[in-house]
């Protein structure tokens, strides 16, 4: 895409488990990179990266399974003390889920300690869970059963109120790999392709060049005539394609 580290720079999403049969590989490869290329490699946690979701959802049998309960366990320090967001040249805010109401700068994220595990309610949570809806103004209840949905207006009064240009997130399934949100002041970047083998949808990988430009490459999903990865597990939640 843009080259190997310590060549190119990569800043990973979240949601590195419960994607399918080989997230210790994932891990075990993530891990590795950041040892080796510490200030080239940065890895943000996702709503996954919790013990109550993957306990559920796939990556405790995988842990169990193949290696033990105890490397679960250990995996669970590890999450809970990854970061939240990041700052690209202080213009691009990252982040895996979205906005919180508690949430006024990003700075506002430095308050939470880690290790930390993931509260049912409040900052923490509304970073891996909230959701964008170009039908509403303000706050409205998330139909996931946890955190918010945020309308256009909220991304422009934050992006103004810190002078940033965009926001991009993951956390939902979206048909071409990437979605912009309230005319391109958001975007959601979402890599896997045929998602848990339930969707044709596309992935994608986003870049910033030197002059802050912006650029995609999508990874096309398998058509039916060819090999198309499955693993049984149910996305988080299936509804309204929300991964």
């Amino acid at each position: 895409f843009r080259g190997l580290p310590p060549h190119a720079k990569y800043l990973f999403l979240g949601d590195y488990v419960d994607r399918g049969p080989n997230g210790l590989e994932c891990m075990f490869l993530l891990m590795a990179l950041k040892i080796k290329y510490p200030d080239q490699v940065w890895l943000l946690r996702g709503n996954h990266e919790c013990a109550a979701i993957n306990r559920i959802y796939g990556f405790y049998d995988e842990c169990k399974r193949r290696y033990s309960v105890k490397l679960w366990k250990q995996f669970q320090e590890l999450f809970n003390a990854l970061p939240l967001a990041a700052l690209v040249e202080n213009k691009i805010f990252c982040i895996h889920g979205g906005l919180s109401p508690d949430m006024n700068t990003p700075e506002d994220l430095s308050q939470v300690v880690r290790p930390i595990d993931v509260p049912d309610t409040g900052l923490l949570c509304d970073t891996l869970w909230s959701d964008p809806d170009k039908d509403i103004t303000g706050w409205a209840e998330n139909d996931r059963g946890v955190s918010y949905t945020f309308g256009p207006d909220v991304v422009a009064k934050f992006l103004a109120r810190n002078d940033l240009d965009l926001i991009v997130r993951a956390h939902q399934v979206v048909e071409d790999g990437y979605e912009f949100f309230g005319d391109r002041t958001l975007v959601t970047v979402f890599s896997a392709p045929n998602y848990c083998g339930e969707f044709d949808n596309c992935g994608a990988m986003m870049s910033v060049d030197a002059n802050m430009t912006c650029a995609f490459q999508v990874l096309k999903p398998v058509d039916s005539s060819g090999a198309r990865w499955g693993s049984g597990r149910p996305g988080t939640p299936p509804r309204n394609r929300k991964g």
